[in-house]
């Protein structure tokens, strides 16, 4: 399945969460897909653990 179904999939998700359970129902959806995006990218070995805890280069602090 490519990226834009699965956008598509998430959007329709997202929406009937809205819809029928209001702003609340919405965010959690979002906050749970956000979740499994990340559990997936670990299970698929793109991320590591220590990329949420690394600077992003560079020598940090005055020179």
């Amino acid at each position: 399945m490519n990226m834009a179904a699965i956008g598509m999939i998430a959007g329709m998700a997202l929406g009937f969460a809205g819809w029928f359970g209001g702003f609340g129902a919405f965010v959690l959806v979002a906050a749970l897909g956000a979740v499994g995006f990340v559990a997936g990218r670990f299970a698929e070995g793109d991320l590591d653990p220590g990329d949420f805890f690394r600077g992003r280069g560079g020598r940090r602090g005055p020179r």
